[in-house]
């Protein structure tokens, strides 16, 4: 399936939501799809660190969201 994988910082006064990053890729499940996110949020070069991922299915349903902990291992900044 194909799904379109969103990134974005979000600002707590608001909830005002920025997309920082936007990738449409193949996956066979919703499992793959998530997992191919996590990956993402490590590697995937952002002019900032992601707050929150959204995936949406090909006519732009959300299909899952959440908080990313993409800084956790890495505290140099994004890489590639």
């Amino acid at each position: 399936m194909k799904v379109v994988i969103e990134f974005y910082r979000t600002r707590i006064a608001d909830d005002a939501h920025a997309v920082i990053g936007r990738e449409i890729v193949d996956a066979v499940d919703l499992d793959a799809a998530i997992e191919i996110a996590r990956v993402l949020a490590r590697t995937l070069n952002m002019p900032q660190w992601p707050d929150a991922v959204a995936i949406a299915d090909a006519d732009g349903a959300t299909i899952y969201s959440s908080i990313v902990a993409a800084q956790a291992d890495i505290d140099k900044g994004p890489t590639s």
